[in-house]
């Protein structure tokens, strides 16, 4: 009998031993989100693309365990010990938003975010800061009152942005509110705890972690010292021996020359017939994903809202007449589903070069003096030339190399690495002094000024390369004017991805109260209302106009 109670004993711990190494062994994601799976069973998958690697669902499914645990668990645990179906509620809902915005994502034109908006953008911020600081100690700063970064907000005002470079987060809370009631069913929305804990972590991600990281002088100069790189190591030159046997010298040395020249000319040979075997591929995987790419017109169909704008276009009435046969709106939109399309009505395609050469133009000066300006317009022309296979050629770069599966991967481990190294968030990091920021900036100038070749340089940088990347680097030395860029880029991207938010009822405010804002400079054309309103309107319909006493001359 106390043979048969060891044994039932012993039985029972090592039970409870391998339980707890399976426990142990198991994903923090199974562990929180998902406690009633089996230890062998494997994660639901959480992207609907079924290109998307088991890798990159792990991945992502670990960063919102982490992220749930230190910014929810932490207090949920204080209120009640038992409840153990909260984080994996919170779970439910974050997955349908993410699988929501997948959808949206994979819809929208990503291209023309890339490609147009976000270089315009990136543009107008030079241009304005250099504005801003050409009008400092004038009369247009009412006598040197005005700093660069108020008269900076006066050429881009913002409602979430105020003159100093404070954040509003109540405008970002209001957007992420309306993303979720975009994303999320009536159901699942409806709750406020739930909605309102996931809004908050998601406010805190953006408006506390991010944007006042990513706005830093010394962290833009850092990153971009850390992409390109260590300078090459100089190797000291050879100490040259005397040597007795002069003719054998020279005779040695011209051997060594000649093969030197031999090895580098076989070597360029084999790069050029790398290089063109490499473009001849690259040419033929574009052109294949250009035939295989669905039309610009087909795509707006399939996005949400389009259709619907389509048939209330079939049933209001173009003249102020009213129609004395009025046709049901299912027959006219079944009518316009039949209909052939126009040719004339097709939207020409977007210009991708024309942005980034625009951008790239004004971060360096180039209409400053003559050779930069020569050098812009050739290659604007040879840009222009080959426009058709260049904006191809860059979609196919952003979707098949920038944008991939394996990029995604790399960035979600990236992100989860520096907010949490330690599996919880790790203590702020701290700033730089005045004088280790100095020195990135001077580190920074050097690095450039050593990395452009002669000719290059003169053409991009002038008779004085450092002066020259002084003004380069000033305009994003501010973190006040660097706020309103990250703030106008995130409506940016947001809008593309919900364009629904930049139109809600304020199309018809806007031109009745305005009619010369969107109709300027646009005589003897037909203007679609609902495509200007997508532009000029802001996000959740709050458009600003600069106040008259506050408008410049530039």
């Amino acid at each position: 009998m106390p043979a048969a109670t060891h044994s039932a004993r012993s039985t029972t711990a090592s039970l409870a031993s391998t339980n707890a190494r399976q426990q142990q062994q198991a994903s923090l994601a199974k562990r929180l989100l998902f406690p009633n799976i089996p230890s062998g069973a494997d994660l639901p998958p959480l992207f609907l693309s079924p290109a998307c690697p088991s890798e990159l669902h792990a991945e992502v499914y670990d960063l919102i365990a982490l992220s749930l645990r230190a910014y929810v668990n932490t207090w949920w645990t204080k209120i009640t010990r038992y409840d153990k179906e909260f984080l994996p509620q919170l779970t439910k809902v974050l997955v349908h938003v993410i699988r929501t915005l997948e959808q949206r994502i994979l819809s929208a034109d990503l291209s023309t975010l890339v490609f147009c908006d976000v270089p315009a953008l990136v543009t107008e911020h030079f241009i304005d800061y250099r504005h801003a600081a050409s009008k400092v100690s004038t009369s247009y700063a009412t006598g040197g009152a005005y700093t660069v970064p108020q008269l900076f907000h006066l050429f881009q005002p913002h409602l979430a942005v105020s003159p100093e470079g404070n954040i509003d987060e109540e405008y970002f809370r209001h957007a992420l509110d309306l993303v979720l009631k975009i994303c999320l069913p009536p159901e699942d929305y409806a709750p406020d705890v739930e909605r309102y804990i996931i809004r908050e972590v998601l406010l805190k991600l953006i408006v506390k972690d991010t944007i006042p990281r990513v706005i830093r002088p010394w962290f833009i100069q850092q990153t971009v010292l850390d992409l390109l790189g260590p300078p090459p190591e100089k190797q000291p030159p050879h100490a040259s021996s005397s040597n007795s046997h002069g003719h054998f010298s020279q005779l040695s040395n011209l051997i060594v020359l000649l093969l030197s020249a031999i090895q580098s000319l076989s070597g360029t040979c084999l790069a050029l017939i790398h290089a063109y075997k490499q473009a001849i591929s690259t040419i033929k995987l574009v052109n294949e994903s250009t035939a295989t790419k669905h039309p610009t017109t087909a795509s707006n169909a399939s996005r949400p809202g389009v259709l619907s704008s389509k048939a209330q276009e079939c049933t209001i009435p173009m003249s102020g007449t009213p129609s004395s046969s009025p046709v049901p709106s299912t027959t006219l939109l079944q009518d316009t589903l039949e209909r052939p399309p126009i040719p004339t009505a097709v939207d020409p395609p977007n210009d991708f070069v024309r942005g980034p050469l625009v951008m790239f133009c004004e971060i360096f000066r180039l209409h400053w003096h003559f050779a930069g300006a020569i050098a812009f317009n050739f290659l604007f022309m040879l840009c222009t030339c080959f426009r058709t296979f260049i904006n191809n050629l860059l979609s196919y770069v952003l979707y098949n190399r920038i944008l991939s599966f394996p990029s995604i991967l790399s960035l979600v481990r990236l992100s989860k690495r520096t907010l949490f190294p330690n599996g919880y968030p790790g203590p702020p990091p701290v700033d730089p002094t005045p004088e280790e920021q100095a020195m990135i900036r001077r580190r920074l100038i050097r690095r450039v000024s050593e990395m452009l070749p002669v000719p290059i340089s003169a053409i991009l940088l002038g008779s004085s390369p450092v002066a020259s990347l002084e003004a380069i680097i000033d305009p994003l030395g501010d973190h006040a004017c660097n706020t309103h860029l990250a703030v106008l880029l995130f409506d940016a991207m947001l809008l593309t991805v919900f364009p629904e938010l930049g139109i809600q009822g304020s199309s018809s405010k806007v031109a009745t109260e305005n009619p010369g804002i969107l109709m300027d400079g646009l005589e003897d054309e037909e203007v679609d209302v609902g495509s200007v309103a997508e532009v000029v309107v802001p996000i959740c319909a709050c458009l600003v106009f600069s106040p008259p006493t506050t408008s410049f001359a530039r």
